[in-house]
Protein backbone atom coordinates (compact mmCIF):
# COMPACT_ATOMS: atom_id res chain seq x y z
CA UNK A 1 0.00 0.00 0.00
CA UNK A 2 1.50 3.47 -0.71
CA UNK A 3 0.73 6.67 0.85
CA UNK A 4 1.00 10.35 -0.96
CA UNK A 5 3.34 12.71 0.71
CA UNK A 6 1.76 14.87 2.79
CA UNK A 7 1.62 18.46 1.72
CA UNK A 8 4.42 20.89 3.05
CA UNK A 9 2.74 23.23 5.54
CA UNK A 10 2.12 26.54 4.16
CA UNK A 11 4.46 29.48 5.51
CA UNK A 12 1.33 31.99 5.92
CA UNK A 13 2.04 35.61 5.90
CA UNK A 14 -0.82 38.62 6.45
CA UNK A 15 -0.98 42.04 4.84
CA UNK A 16 -3.56 43.23 7.58
CA UNK A 17 -3.59 45.64 10.76
CA UNK A 18 -2.02 43.58 13.32
CA UNK A 19 -4.75 44.87 16.14
CA UNK A 20 -7.62 44.34 13.73
CA UNK A 21 -10.15 41.36 15.04
CA UNK A 22 -10.06 40.29 11.15
CA UNK A 23 -5.92 39.50 11.79
CA UNK A 24 -7.12 37.61 15.39
CA UNK A 25 -9.50 35.40 13.76
CA UNK A 26 -6.74 34.18 11.18
CA UNK A 27 -4.19 33.36 13.19
CA UNK A 28 -5.93 31.93 16.02
CA UNK A 29 -7.67 29.52 12.95
CA UNK A 30 -3.95 29.01 11.88
CA UNK A 31 -2.84 28.08 15.62
CA UNK A 32 -5.47 25.78 15.74
CA UNK A 33 -4.78 23.80 12.77
CA UNK A 34 -1.51 23.04 14.62
CA UNK A 35 0.49 25.70 12.46
CA UNK A 36 3.28 28.31 13.10
CA UNK A 37 1.74 31.45 13.56
CA UNK A 38 1.44 33.93 10.74
CA UNK A 39 3.94 36.39 10.16
CA UNK A 40 1.71 39.90 10.01
CA UNK A 41 3.00 43.07 7.57
CA UNK A 42 0.88 45.76 7.88
CA UNK A 43 -0.60 47.78 6.03
CA UNK A 44 0.85 50.78 6.70
CA UNK A 45 4.56 49.13 6.13
CA UNK A 46 2.77 48.16 2.73
CA UNK A 47 1.30 51.60 1.48
CA UNK A 48 4.91 53.04 2.45
CA UNK A 49 6.95 50.65 0.53
CA UNK A 50 8.22 49.03 3.51
CA UNK A 51 6.62 45.10 3.52
CA UNK A 52 9.13 42.25 2.70
CA UNK A 53 8.11 38.63 1.62
CA UNK A 54 10.75 35.59 1.96
CA UNK A 55 10.71 32.93 -0.90
CA UNK A 56 8.22 29.91 -0.07
CA UNK A 57 5.61 32.44 1.80
CA UNK A 58 2.03 32.19 1.11
CA UNK A 59 0.43 35.71 1.44
CA UNK A 60 -3.26 36.64 2.10
CA UNK A 61 -4.26 39.85 1.44
CA UNK A 62 -6.74 41.36 4.75
CA UNK A 63 -9.55 44.11 4.45
CA UNK A 64 -7.10 47.33 5.50
CA UNK A 65 -10.47 49.33 7.19
CA UNK A 66 -11.10 49.89 10.76
CA UNK A 67 -7.43 51.43 11.31
CA UNK A 68 -7.62 55.23 11.00
CA UNK A 69 -4.54 56.09 10.27
CA UNK A 70 -4.53 53.68 7.41
CA UNK A 71 -7.93 54.77 6.36
CA UNK A 72 -6.28 58.10 6.03
CA UNK A 73 -3.64 57.51 3.34
CA UNK A 74 -6.18 55.79 1.86
CA UNK A 75 -9.17 58.21 1.58
CA UNK A 76 -7.15 61.35 2.08
CA UNK A 77 -9.29 62.14 5.16
CA UNK A 78 -8.52 61.89 9.02
CA UNK A 79 -12.41 61.32 10.00
CA UNK A 80 -13.17 57.28 9.53
CA UNK A 81 -17.25 58.92 9.57
CA UNK A 82 -17.05 60.32 6.28
CA UNK A 83 -18.83 58.92 3.05
CA UNK A 84 -16.85 60.88 0.85
CA UNK A 85 -13.46 60.14 -0.67
CA UNK A 86 -13.73 56.11 -2.03
CA UNK A 87 -12.78 56.96 -5.38
CA UNK A 88 -9.48 57.71 -3.97
CA UNK A 89 -9.40 54.88 -1.89
CA UNK A 90 -9.99 52.95 -4.81
CA UNK A 91 -7.09 53.91 -6.98
CA UNK A 92 -4.85 54.03 -3.88
CA UNK A 93 -5.94 50.62 -2.72
CA UNK A 94 -5.98 49.18 -6.25
CA UNK A 95 -2.36 50.65 -6.59
CA UNK A 96 -0.99 49.20 -3.22
CA UNK A 97 -2.37 45.76 -4.38
CA UNK A 98 -0.86 45.94 -7.64
CA UNK A 99 2.69 46.63 -5.86
CA UNK A 100 2.00 44.12 -3.37
CA UNK A 101 1.65 41.33 -6.24
CA UNK A 102 4.93 42.67 -7.63
CA UNK A 103 7.12 42.71 -4.42
CA UNK A 104 5.38 39.20 -3.49
CA UNK A 105 6.43 37.58 -7.19
CA UNK A 106 10.04 38.72 -6.99
CA UNK A 107 10.39 37.57 -3.46
CA UNK A 108 9.91 33.94 -4.98
CA UNK A 109 6.31 33.95 -2.46
CA UNK A 110 2.79 33.34 -3.48
CA UNK A 111 0.17 35.48 -3.42
CA UNK A 112 -3.32 33.96 -2.51
CA UNK A 113 -5.79 36.58 -4.36
CA UNK A 114 -5.39 37.97 -7.76
CA UNK A 115 -5.25 41.54 -7.46
CA UNK A 116 -6.86 42.08 -11.03
CA UNK A 117 -9.79 40.74 -9.59
CA UNK A 118 -9.96 42.90 -6.08
CA UNK A 119 -9.69 45.74 -8.52
CA UNK A 120 -13.26 44.48 -10.69
CA UNK A 121 -14.67 43.54 -7.02
CA UNK A 122 -14.41 46.85 -5.78
CA UNK A 123 -15.93 49.07 -8.76
CA UNK A 124 -20.03 47.72 -8.65
CA UNK A 125 -19.78 48.61 -12.09
CA UNK A 126 -17.62 46.60 -13.13
CA UNK A 127 -18.40 43.28 -10.81
CA UNK A 128 -22.23 43.69 -11.65
CA UNK A 129 -20.89 43.66 -16.08
CA UNK A 130 -19.12 40.35 -14.99
CA UNK A 131 -21.78 38.49 -13.16
CA UNK A 132 -24.02 39.33 -15.59
CA UNK A 133 -21.69 38.53 -18.72
CA UNK A 134 -21.08 35.32 -16.39
CA UNK A 135 -24.86 34.40 -16.85
CA UNK A 136 -25.71 34.96 -12.73
CA UNK A 137 -28.99 36.37 -12.31
CA UNK A 138 -28.31 40.23 -11.24
CA UNK A 139 -30.88 43.15 -10.49
CA UNK A 140 -31.06 45.49 -13.66
CA UNK A 141 -29.11 48.53 -13.91
CA UNK A 142 -27.84 51.18 -16.80
CA UNK A 143 -24.58 51.34 -15.21
CA UNK A 144 -23.05 48.36 -15.38
CA UNK A 145 -19.73 47.73 -17.26
CA UNK A 146 -16.66 49.94 -17.85
CA UNK A 147 -18.39 51.53 -21.12
CA UNK A 148 -21.86 52.65 -18.82
CA UNK A 149 -22.56 56.08 -18.82
CA UNK A 150 -20.89 58.06 -16.26
CA UNK A 151 -23.14 59.19 -13.26
CA UNK A 152 -22.29 63.04 -12.51
CA UNK A 153 -25.31 63.62 -10.50
CA UNK A 154 -28.93 63.48 -9.36
CA UNK A 155 -29.85 64.53 -12.59
CA UNK A 156 -28.42 61.81 -14.91
CA UNK A 157 -29.75 59.72 -12.05
CA UNK A 158 -33.22 60.58 -13.28
CA UNK A 159 -32.89 60.50 -16.98
CA UNK A 160 -31.03 56.71 -16.76
CA UNK A 161 -34.66 55.87 -14.42
CA UNK A 162 -36.86 57.26 -16.87
CA UNK A 163 -35.07 56.06 -19.95
CA UNK A 164 -35.00 52.68 -17.80
CA UNK A 165 -38.18 52.70 -16.59
CA UNK A 166 -37.33 52.59 -13.14
CA UNK A 167 -39.00 54.13 -10.15
CA UNK A 168 -37.07 52.53 -7.87
CA UNK A 169 -33.59 51.80 -7.50
CA UNK A 170 -30.44 51.45 -5.18
CA UNK A 171 -27.60 54.44 -5.32
CA UNK A 172 -24.37 53.26 -4.17
CA UNK A 173 -21.08 54.21 -4.26
CA UNK A 174 -19.29 52.20 -7.23
CA UNK A 175 -16.44 51.64 -4.40
CA UNK A 176 -18.42 51.56 -1.32
CA UNK A 177 -18.95 48.87 1.55
CA UNK A 178 -20.67 48.16 4.44
CA UNK A 179 -23.87 49.93 3.12
CA UNK A 180 -22.04 53.25 2.93
CA UNK A 181 -23.56 55.62 0.68
CA UNK A 182 -26.06 53.61 -0.39
CA UNK A 183 -29.85 55.24 -1.19
CA UNK A 184 -32.62 53.22 -1.71
CA UNK A 185 -34.67 55.85 -4.08
CA UNK A 186 -38.51 55.75 -4.42
CA UNK A 187 -40.29 57.93 -7.41
CA UNK A 188 -43.91 58.19 -8.38
CA UNK A 189 -45.57 59.20 -11.14
CA UNK A 190 -46.46 62.92 -9.52
CA UNK A 191 -42.78 63.65 -8.93
CA UNK A 192 -42.51 62.75 -5.75
CA UNK A 193 -39.13 61.51 -4.44
CA UNK A 194 -37.81 59.59 -1.34
CA UNK A 195 -34.37 57.59 -0.36
CA UNK A 196 -33.54 55.79 2.93
CA UNK A 197 -30.07 55.86 3.86
CA UNK A 198 -27.42 55.69 6.76
CA UNK A 199 -25.99 58.65 5.06
CA UNK A 200 -26.32 61.76 7.08
CA UNK A 201 -25.87 65.16 5.89
CA UNK A 202 -24.33 68.08 7.73
CA UNK A 203 -25.52 71.70 7.68
CA UNK A 204 -22.29 72.37 5.57
CA UNK A 205 -22.97 69.94 3.14
CA UNK A 206 -20.49 67.21 4.38
CA UNK A 207 -21.69 63.40 4.38
CA UNK A 208 -21.42 61.37 7.23
CA UNK A 209 -22.13 57.64 7.95
CA UNK A 210 -24.62 56.74 10.68
CA UNK A 211 -25.58 54.01 12.10
CA UNK A 212 -29.11 55.17 12.47
CA UNK A 213 -30.86 54.69 8.78
CA UNK A 214 -33.12 57.60 8.24
CA UNK A 215 -35.52 58.45 5.42
CA UNK A 216 -35.23 61.73 3.19
CA UNK A 217 -38.30 63.07 1.37
CA UNK A 218 -37.76 65.70 -0.35
CA UNK A 219 -36.05 66.03 -4.00
CA UNK A 220 -34.12 68.58 -2.93
CA UNK A 221 -32.50 66.91 -0.03
CA UNK A 222 -32.28 63.39 -2.36
CA UNK A 223 -30.33 65.59 -4.73
CA UNK A 224 -27.63 67.18 -2.41
CA UNK A 225 -26.52 63.68 -1.33
CA UNK A 226 -26.14 62.36 -4.96
CA UNK A 227 -24.40 65.43 -6.24
CA UNK A 228 -22.24 65.15 -3.22
CA UNK A 229 -21.19 61.56 -3.78
CA UNK A 230 -20.97 61.67 -7.33
CA UNK A 231 -17.48 62.62 -7.98
CA UNK A 232 -16.47 59.04 -6.20
CA UNK A 233 -18.37 56.92 -8.67
CA UNK A 234 -22.15 55.76 -8.40
CA UNK A 235 -23.86 52.55 -9.62
CA UNK A 236 -27.69 52.08 -9.93
CA UNK A 237 -29.28 48.81 -9.98
CA UNK A 238 -33.26 48.38 -9.91
CA UNK A 239 -34.42 47.81 -5.81
CA UNK A 240 -35.84 44.09 -6.18
CA UNK A 241 -38.52 43.48 -3.57
CA UNK A 242 -37.12 40.79 -1.33
CA UNK A 243 -38.89 37.83 0.69
CA UNK A 244 -39.29 38.21 4.14
CA UNK A 245 -39.12 36.50 7.35
CA UNK A 246 -41.04 37.46 10.39
CA UNK A 247 -42.63 40.91 8.34
CA UNK A 248 -38.97 41.90 8.11
CA UNK A 249 -37.63 41.88 4.72
CA UNK A 250 -34.83 39.63 4.22
CA UNK A 251 -31.23 38.50 2.49
CA UNK A 252 -28.57 36.42 2.76
CA UNK A 253 -24.63 36.34 2.95
CA UNK A 254 -23.12 32.85 1.91
CA UNK A 255 -19.48 32.59 1.95
CA UNK A 256 -17.66 30.59 -1.13
CA UNK A 257 -14.36 29.77 -0.45
CA UNK A 258 -12.24 27.61 -2.85
CA UNK A 259 -15.33 27.60 -5.44
CA UNK A 260 -18.11 25.63 -2.43
CA UNK A 261 -20.49 27.67 -0.79
CA UNK A 262 -19.40 27.03 3.26
CA UNK A 263 -21.20 29.55 4.93
CA UNK A 264 -24.72 31.49 5.65
CA UNK A 265 -26.12 33.54 7.71
CA UNK A 266 -29.63 35.10 7.07
CA UNK A 267 -30.04 39.01 7.64
CA UNK A 268 -33.28 40.54 8.30
CA UNK A 269 -34.40 44.47 8.58
CA UNK A 270 -37.36 46.96 8.70
CA UNK A 271 -35.16 49.06 6.39
CA UNK A 272 -33.93 48.52 2.81
CA UNK A 273 -30.41 47.78 3.90
CA UNK A 274 -30.32 44.71 5.91
CA UNK A 275 -26.30 44.89 7.43
CA UNK A 276 -26.16 44.14 10.44
CA UNK A 277 -24.16 46.83 11.73
CA UNK A 278 -27.33 49.08 10.69
CA UNK A 279 -29.99 47.67 12.97
CA UNK A 280 -30.19 44.64 10.80
CA UNK A 281 -30.36 40.91 12.89
CA UNK A 282 -29.38 37.83 12.29
CA UNK A 283 -32.54 35.26 10.84
CA UNK A 284 -33.76 31.62 10.77
CA UNK A 285 -31.73 29.84 7.87
CA UNK A 286 -33.81 27.09 8.43
CA UNK A 287 -36.89 28.43 8.02
CA UNK A 288 -35.44 30.05 5.07
CA UNK A 289 -34.79 26.46 3.45
CA UNK A 290 -38.27 25.51 4.52
CA UNK A 291 -39.75 28.42 2.65
CA UNK A 292 -37.43 27.59 -0.59
CA UNK A 293 -38.86 23.86 -0.62
CA UNK A 294 -42.57 25.49 0.44
CA UNK A 295 -42.40 27.42 -2.39
CA UNK A 296 -41.42 24.35 -4.67
CA UNK A 297 -37.55 25.29 -4.58
CA UNK A 298 -34.30 23.79 -3.75
CA UNK A 299 -31.93 24.78 -1.65
CA UNK A 300 -28.79 23.78 -3.57
CA UNK A 301 -30.34 26.32 -6.28
CA UNK A 302 -29.69 28.80 -3.92
CA UNK A 303 -26.04 27.95 -3.15
CA UNK A 304 -25.32 27.12 -7.04
CA UNK A 305 -26.09 31.03 -7.71
CA UNK A 306 -23.66 31.65 -4.96
CA UNK A 307 -20.87 29.50 -6.69
CA UNK A 308 -21.47 30.48 -9.90
CA UNK A 309 -21.11 33.96 -8.43
CA UNK A 310 -17.78 33.42 -7.07
CA UNK A 311 -16.76 31.41 -10.10
CA UNK A 312 -16.97 34.38 -12.20
CA UNK A 313 -13.59 35.16 -9.75
CA UNK A 314 -11.95 32.62 -9.99
CA UNK A 315 -8.22 34.06 -8.45
CA UNK A 316 -9.98 34.82 -5.49
CA UNK A 317 -10.53 32.02 -2.53
CA UNK A 318 -12.92 33.01 -0.71
CA UNK A 319 -16.05 35.50 -1.00
CA UNK A 320 -18.99 36.67 -0.01
CA UNK A 321 -21.77 36.72 -1.68
CA UNK A 322 -24.70 38.77 -1.12
CA UNK A 323 -27.69 36.78 -2.64
CA UNK A 324 -31.35 38.50 -2.47
CA UNK A 325 -34.64 36.25 -2.33
CA UNK A 326 -37.38 37.24 -4.33
CA UNK A 327 -40.35 37.50 -3.04
CA UNK A 328 -41.90 33.98 -3.05
CA UNK A 329 -38.45 32.51 -2.42
CA UNK A 330 -38.35 31.01 -5.73
CA UNK A 331 -36.22 33.23 -7.68
CA UNK A 332 -32.30 34.43 -6.29
CA UNK A 333 -30.15 37.31 -7.67
CA UNK A 334 -27.03 38.65 -6.79
CA UNK A 335 -26.85 41.96 -5.53
CA UNK A 336 -22.97 42.17 -4.62
CA UNK A 337 -19.92 39.88 -4.55
CA UNK A 338 -17.15 41.06 -1.19
CA UNK A 339 -13.66 40.58 -1.30
CA UNK A 340 -13.69 40.72 2.32
CA UNK A 341 -16.76 39.38 2.97
CA UNK A 342 -15.98 36.40 5.55
CA UNK A 343 -16.01 38.62 8.77
CA UNK A 344 -19.44 36.40 10.74
CA UNK A 345 -18.03 35.83 14.16
CA UNK A 346 -19.02 32.28 15.49
CA UNK A 347 -20.78 31.20 12.22
CA UNK A 348 -19.77 27.55 11.89
CA UNK A 349 -19.93 25.71 7.87
CA UNK A 350 -22.98 24.41 6.28
CA UNK A 351 -23.87 21.11 6.40
CA UNK A 352 -22.36 18.89 3.56
CA UNK A 353 -20.31 21.60 2.81
CA UNK A 354 -17.03 20.57 3.96
CA UNK A 355 -16.61 23.44 6.30
CA UNK A 356 -19.08 21.58 9.39
CA UNK A 357 -18.04 22.69 12.93
CA UNK A 358 -15.44 25.08 11.34
CA UNK A 359 -15.74 29.23 11.31
CA UNK A 360 -15.11 31.33 7.98
CA UNK A 361 -11.66 31.67 8.57
CA UNK A 362 -10.94 27.68 9.57
CA UNK A 363 -11.97 26.80 6.53
CA UNK A 364 -10.27 29.13 4.35
CA UNK A 365 -7.08 27.47 6.21
CA UNK A 366 -8.63 24.03 5.33
CA UNK A 367 -8.21 25.34 1.93
CA UNK A 368 -4.92 26.51 2.01
CA UNK A 369 -3.75 23.42 3.26
CA UNK A 370 -5.30 21.33 0.90
CA UNK A 371 -3.96 23.42 -2.00
CA UNK A 372 -1.79 21.23 -4.20
CA UNK A 373 1.95 22.54 -4.88
CA UNK A 374 1.52 21.77 -7.87
CA UNK A 375 -1.09 23.16 -9.22
CA UNK A 376 -0.57 26.90 -7.99
CA UNK A 377 -0.53 29.52 -10.14
CA UNK A 378 1.43 32.01 -8.37
CA UNK A 379 -1.47 34.76 -7.78
CA UNK A 380 -4.57 32.97 -7.76
CA UNK A 381 -6.54 31.46 -4.65
CA UNK A 382 -7.74 28.61 -6.83
CA UNK A 383 -6.12 25.22 -7.39
CA UNK A 384 -6.02 24.14 -10.99
CA UNK A 385 -5.30 20.45 -10.40
CA UNK A 386 -6.45 19.36 -6.36
CA UNK A 387 -9.85 20.11 -4.94
CA UNK A 388 -8.90 22.73 -1.96
CA UNK A 389 -12.45 21.66 -0.13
Amino acid sequence: MTHSPPLAQPRLVVVGNPANRRVAFFRDAVRAAGLPDVRVEPWLDALRGGARFHPGETVRLESPGEEPEVDRLLRGTDDPTRVEGTGRWYESFTAATAELARSVGEAGAVLVDDPAELAVLFDKRLAHARLREAGVPVPDSPTSGADAPAVRGWSDVCALMAESGLRRVFVKLAHGSSASGVLAVETNGAGRVQATTSVERAPDGRLFNSLRVRRYTTEREVAAIVDALAPDGLHMERWVPKAAQGGRVADLRVVVIAGRATHAVVRTSRSPMTNLHLGGTRGDLGAVRAAVAGAGGRWTDALDVCERAADAFPGTQCVGVDLLPAVGWRRFAVGEVNAFGDLLPGLTGLPGSGAEGQDTYAAQVSALLRRSPDSTTGSTGRTTGTSIV
